[in-house]
């Protein structure tokens, strides 16, 4: 598709949030040594994409600007590079693109074959977009825990933390495929939502009650956190006797807390999180929508000429579930 535009949204520096977005026409790129070309169907948008462009996470991950963000994409492929045997084009798919090069928000997108799979007619794009960074998260933070989900794991008490969000609504399902006894905590609007995902128990987190042991008693062998604001101090009471807090957006300090625990030996652990690109976990998560054991929460959806509302929304950190991107007319 050499020589031919297409619309895109992008920033061209650090900070500015949805109003540093613009809309311009660019060429579509072209698949390089195995990588495909899609025509992007839908994308999510997730916390590290603006926070990439806030410079968090400098020097980690430096874009080239002008940049095109957004990773989570579902689409379909339109051309293949040289070397691509596994796809065609017409295949639907569900890609994760590279954090330095992006390019989710825009009608086409090229993505690595490493982490691509291919998206059955039963998964929507919208619900194949959702997958990568927020239910790989989960389920690489439970396989930590020891967590299994072939029926032959023993059963634990788990808390999820903000369980209506992406990361979170994903969790507690996972959590239940994985034979867990999930007590969570959201918002009191959502409660009745988490109670639907499966959550054993919910809790208000504003509430005494939210930050505290569960209703049943019962102590954690496995906190998953995946808010921000909630300190060490206030999950260790609870845990069990070999308990850990799995942090999913770790701070230094919480790197810092997790070493020394270590050097001491402690026996409750505290685990910053790193997430791992892995193909086979993705290819999992979409056969588990296919068959219907693992649902999508959409918070809202948005047109392509709406990315600001949607960026600005995805920003202000109350989202419940996924913030979806659906390009098209």
């Amino acid at each position: 598709m050499a020589g031919r535009t297409m619309h895109a949204v992008q920033y061209d520096g650090y900070g500015g949030g949805a109003a540093g977005l613009k809309h311009v026409e660019i060429q579509v790129p072209s698949p390089k040594k195995d990588e495909v070309l899609l025509r992007v169907e839908a994308a999510s948008i997730n916390p590290v994409d603006w926070k990439i462009q806030k410079g968090v996470l400098r020097p980690l991950m430096r874009p080239k600007f002008p940049h095109v963000p957004v990773t989570d994409v579902a689409g379909e492929v339109v051309e293949v590079g040289p070397g691509v045997h596994s796809f065609k084009p017409g295949d639907k798919v569900v890609s994760m693109l590279d954090f330095w090069n992006a390019g989710g928000l825009a009608e086409h997108a090229v993505a690595s074959v490493n982490m691509t799979v291919d998206r059955p007619p039963e998964v929507s794009a919208a619900e194949g977009a959702s997958l990568p960074i927020a239910a790989l998260t989960a389920l690489q933070a439970l396989r930590y825990s020891g967590t299994m989900f072939d029926g032959t794991g023993q059963p634990k008490n788990v808390l999820i933390t903000a369980a209506s969000g992406g990361v979170g609504s994903f969790a507690v399902q996972l959590a239940k495929l994985g034979n867990l006894h999930v007590t969570a905590t959201c918002g009191a609007r959502n409660v009745d939502l988490v109670k639907r995902l499966g959550a054993d128990e919910v809790l208000d987190y504003k509430t005494p009650e939210g930050k505290s042991l569960s209703p049943s008693g019962r102590k954690y062998d496995v906190v998953i956190h995946c808010t921000v604001g909630i300190s060490w101090s206030t999950f260790e009471p609870n845990l069990a006797a070999n308990g850990m807090v799995i942090d999913i957006t770790p701070t230094p300090w919480t790197w810092f807390r997790s070493v020394v625990k270590r050097l001491t030996f402690a026996k409750k652990k505290l685990v910053p999180l790193i997430f791992v690109q892995a193909k086979e976990d993705l290819r999992f998560l979409v056969q588990l929508v296919r068959d219907g054991k693992l649902t999508t929460v959409v918070d809202s959806r948005h047109r392509l000429s709406e990315a600001a509302a949607a960026w600005a929304k995805s920003m202000e950190g109350h989202a419940t579930g996924k913030i979806i991107v659906e390009m098209g007319e």
